[in-house]
């Protein structure tokens, strides 16, 4: 499981028998998946043209590699789903509703990885934010929807109870960084929180049994259940995506095709990810992941040695 701070209010108010830590095996998956975006990132768009004899001695363009890799990659979402029917996981419908997160994130996450650091403090003009500001934000609300739906799962109200809190405790939110701490560091320090906040609420709220997704909460003043609150965790990590992408607009910041091809790439990831995504019993299940990501390694290694003659 992730490293929670000191005293960390996401445990405090739920049931650690409850939780559900993300096996070591996807963890490692993902570093394979990470080392072959950096092999495919020292490829240039002109190196895309180069044959690669992929196949039974034929030749294709190894800008073909990054789709073959994708491609791998939805084959392991249905590998894995397949791995988990046949086990009979019922992973639960909060999981359900998280799974959708991580696909955001990994495709988010494809957006920034090959973004130059001067990029993340680039001043778009007028009062938008950088791309560091928005990360901050993005990061200390994920941080906020994980300890928030676990203070609303614990207080046990219904929606449409008349004594529905009207906010969480100021109290509560002690001790947790601020917007801008959330944004400190080099962007690989920014890109690695992201997914630290996002895992740890995942693993210590994806076990929520279903019972509770009907309790009452609020989200900007308005009283909901807490399923909404986890079905937000995904459209807030795309809302930003997109105030990413029009920043880089206004930097007048064209990706190249190579960058276009790596978000491709961690976007396939992620809709895989998304399979076994906080699922109880998940360990067997990213077998297919985890055989895919070595694959990756492998398959962009190859092609960015053709691609550098």
């Amino acid at each position: 499981m992730t490293t929670p701070p000191g005293d960390d209010p996401l445990v405090r108010y739920t049931d650690a028998s409850l939780a559900r830590p993300l096996p070591a095996r996807l963890l490692a998956a993902r570093r394979e998946v990470m080392a072959a975006v950096r092999e495919l990132g020292t490829i240039s768009d002109a190196g895309l043209t180069r044959p690669w004899p992929w196949k039974g001695g034929s030749e294709e363009e190894i800008r073909y590699g990054f789709y073959r890799i994708g491609e791998a990659f939805e084959l392991a979402a249905i590998d894995a789903a397949g791995v988990l029917r046949s086990a009979g996981v019922e992973r639960g419908r909060a999981a359900d509703l998280v799974g959708p997160a991580t696909a955001a994130r990994w495709n988010l996450q494809g957006l920034l990885v090959p973004l130059a650091d001067a990029v993340w403090d680039a001043d778009p003009g007028g009062v938008e934010w950088t791309v560091r500001q928005t990360l901050g934000h993005v990061i200390i609300s994920q941080r906020y929807y994980g300890v928030g739906t676990a203070w609303w799962q614990k207080q046990g109200y219904r929606a449409d109870d008349p004594d529905l809190p009207a906010r969480v405790p100021e109290a509560v939110w002690d001790g947790l960084p601020s917007e801008e701490a959330e944004a400190e560091g080099t962007p690989a320090d920014i890109r690695d929180r992201l997914d630290e906040v996002l895992d740890r609420s995942t693993e210590l709220l994806a076990g929520m049994p279903e019972d509770r997704l009907g309790l009452g909460s609020r989200w900007s003043g308005f009283a909901v259940d807490l399923g909404f609150r986890l079905g937000r965790w995904s459209s807030h990590l795309r809302e930003h995506t997109i105030q990413v992408e029009k920043t880089l607009v206004m930097l007048d910041y064209r990706p190249t095709e190579v960058q276009r091809l790596i978000r491709l790439v961690l976007a396939a990831w992620g809709r895989a990810e998304a399979v076994v995504y906080g699922s109880d019993g998940a360990n067997e299940a990213v077998g297919p992941l985890v055989d895919a990501a070595a694959g990756a390694r492998v398959t962009a290694a190859e092609i960015a040695a053709i691609a550098r003659g």
